[in-house]
């Protein structure tokens, strides 16, 4: 990964996908990289399904860390 970009979650392709929503309705592009969807692409298999790895630029991590937090604090909530 290029190092302008900085991992802030690793996780369900679920709670994945809200925190990417979340980020995009702040203007945030992220980067979401799946492993397991990659292997199974190129035909290979991995051993976790459905983790996912999202980056952001590091010039975003004030306005991301924040919302990673919010979604997986209210996550743990319920």
């Amino acid at each position: 990964m290029d190092s302008d970009y900085k991992k802030i979650y690793t996780g369900s392709f679920i709670i994945a996908q809200l925190i990417v929503d979340k980020l995009e309705a702040l203007g945030i592009s992220a980067i979401v990289k799946d492993e397991s969807e990659s292997g199974r692409l190129a035909g290979f298999g991995a051993s976790i399904s459905g983790s996912q790895d999202i980056y952001v630029n590091i010039e975003e991590l004030p306005e991301a860390i924040p919302i990673v937090e919010s979604v997986t604090s209210e996550l743990e909530a319920h």
